[in-house]
């Protein structure tokens, strides 16, 4: 049974459902519908996102590093304070759809026809919603988003080797910029235990995160073309299979933590993921144990518009009936420090890929 015709209990084929019911019923299933949509939405931003404000711009303060100063008793210490901060601001974009039919089309329309029109908004939403996060991990440039409210606002990416200054990492003492954005200097078809990024990333992230011991939760996601190489590294182990009972003889890898994708394996202490939407020769790194590397802006509360995709509106101008779709939404950078992107090249720098360059 389609979705709309279980919401209203009819039948999939039934050609007067829209007469029988009525538009209003029917169009209050079609939110019913777009919830759930909503929902799937929220599974795969929570990934990504750490949370959702209204707030347009954000201040990260940064604390500092050195040494204590040596002192005697007839001296004081000079005083210290943090060493500096970080600014990100967050655009927020309105996106929108329209479905329209006239009264005759109407009255011609089955519940699975209703479903295929909704599964245009939601593959819309899905398609641009993805691409809007994953624009905001791969491309390594500072953007700039004309804001009515506020001006114009400097969306930054993750850390990109700008002018600033993070904490020490792991091993120093001394704050210092980062990058991590980076190309590895080799091609998927070079990965081997030499040429590994996975622990490449992993130490990366560790640097700034914290070396736990078991190694924590850092997520790969890969394109499938990097599979076959990624499971000929010597410390490779797949995830079990749901559907095969396993013996005593070999090890299998748990399953980690919620990412998008399919778990396939653990490899040099990272879960690796098969993700279709990461380009070919491209990875990305997450330590789903600290805070998300991005951040969603929506409308404040106090405008009573509500976050995610709603149906707007509805109008009814003979003979054509018109519905109108919306998703305020926009993603910055916030955690700059949690992610990294590898590009498995050897053109001298970081490339952003063309799907995700916009």
């Amino acid at each position: 049974m389609g979705i709309i015709a279980g919401l209203l209990g009819l039948p999939d084929g039934d050609r007067k459902f829209g007469q029988t019911v009525g538009q209003r019923v029917v169009f209050e299933a079609a939110q019913e519908y777009v919830r759930a949509i909503e929902e799937e939405a929220a599974q795969f931003r929570s990934f990504f996102v750490q949370e959702r404000t209204s707030e347009f711009k954000r201040r990260y303060k940064l604390p500092g590093g050195g040494f204590l100063q040596e002192r005697s008793q007839q001296t004081e210490a000079a005083a210290v304070k943090p060493y500096g901060e970080w600014d990100v601001a967050f655009p927020l974009w309105d996106r929108g759809s329209q479905l329209a039919w006239t009264d005759i089309e109407f009255a011609y329309m089955t519940p699975n026809s209703l479903d295929n029109y909704l599964e245009t908004i939601r593959v819309q939403y899905m398609n641009t919603l993805r691409r809007d996060i994953l624009s905001a991990m791969f491309d390594s440039t500072a953007r700039t988003f004309l804001d009515k409210q506020h001006g114009s606002l400097s969306i930054q990416p993750l850390a990109n080797g700008d002018s600033v200054v993070y904490p020490p990492v792991l091993g120093s003492s001394a704050e210092a910029t980062e990058s991590h954005y980076i190309e590895t200097n080799y091609a998927t078809a070079s990965m081997s235990d030499t040429n590994n990024p996975y622990k490449a990333a992993r130490e990366e992230l560790e640097e700034h995160f914290g070396m736990p011991t078991g190694f924590g939760n850092i997520v790969a996601l890969i394109n499938n073309a990097e599979l076959s190489k990624s499971q000929a590294l010597t410390d490779w182990f797949d995830v079990e299979d749901m559907g095969v009972r396993y013996g005593n003889d070999s090890d299998l890898a748990l399953l980690g933590p919620m990412s998008p994708g399919r778990r396939v394996g653990r490899v040099s202490g990272v879960w690796a993921s098969v993700y279709p939407w990461i380009p070919a020769t491209y990875m990305v790194f997450v330590d789903a144990d600290q805070p998300k590397p991005l951040i969603e802006r929506v409308d404040p509360a106090d405008t009573g518009i509500t976050p995610g995709l709603n149906l707007v509106s509805e109008s009814d101008r003979y003979p054509m009936q018109m519905s109108h779709y919306r998703a305020r939404y926009g993603f910055g950078a916030g955690n700059r420090l949690n992610g990294v992107v590898l590009e498995l090249n050897t053109g001298g720098s970081y490339t952003v890929p063309a799907a995700y360059d916009l």
